[in-house]
């Protein structure tokens, strides 16, 4: 690792912290503000990757992965109104959900690296964040995997709704994954202006 990487470490460490905090806090019925902070990580690894290359955009992963561990564990000690504001599904499914994602995204993008300025980090992004909200999900939630955590009572999780209160029934959960997707691919194309200018700024800056 250069210093040149560090600040590409610190900013996805501050974007994991930070979305472990918001995701406390709901905004509406479908999202919490942690929506919106977290897709953040991609763009960091993004920018990475076209800059400084595979190798340090994969050690930002690591970094960041290692910092969510951490929150998680942090997390499991804190009581929150109904028990640990963290369990130990939402930890696996938070840190196996990150760690693919984000090393998917890292080979996609160097997979399209050639193409368009945008490819790259548009498809690697939207591919990413669909497998990390499909895992996460899945695993932290879904009455299929209740034997992860029997003690865990995810039953809130799974009560049969009107999809984001408006189409077929499905579980609570399935809303909340469509609504945390959506707003992960709307950020993956806003993304794509910060991205081109930060690129731009440090190809741009003398070695």
């Amino acid at each position: 690792m250069t210093r040149a990487h560090l600040p590409g470490i610190l900013a996805m460490a501050a974007i994991v912290v930070a979305s472990n905090i918001l995701v406390q806090f709901l905004f509406g019925q479908w999202l919490t503000w942690g929506a919106f902070t977290y897709p953040l990580a991609f763009l960091v690894t993004d920018v990475m990757n076209r800059v400084y290359g595979v190798g340090p955009a994969r050690r930002v992963v690591v970094a960041g992965f290692a910092v969510g561990v951490l929150c998680s564990l942090v997390g499991s000690q804190i009581q929150g109104e109904f028990g640990p504001l963290v369990t130990l599904r939402i930890a696996l499914g938070s840190g196996l959900a990150f760690l693919t994602a984000q090393l998917l995204d890292v080979a996609i993008f160097d997979r399209l690296r050639g193409g368009r300025w945008w490819r790259a980090p548009l498809v690697s992004t939207l591919v990413g964040s669909t497998v990390d909200t499909a895992l996460f999900f899945t695993i932290a939630f879904s009455a299929w995997l209740a034997f992860l955590e029997p003690a865990n009572d995810v039953a809130w999780a799974n009560e049969a709704l009107p999809l984001l209160g408006l189409g077929p029934v499905a579980p609570l959960w399935v809303s909340l994954a469509t609504a945390d997707w959506m707003v992960k691919l709307s950020l993956a194309l806003i993304a794509l202006v910060p991205f081109r200018l930060i690129v731009a700024r440090l190809t741009a800056r003398p070695a």
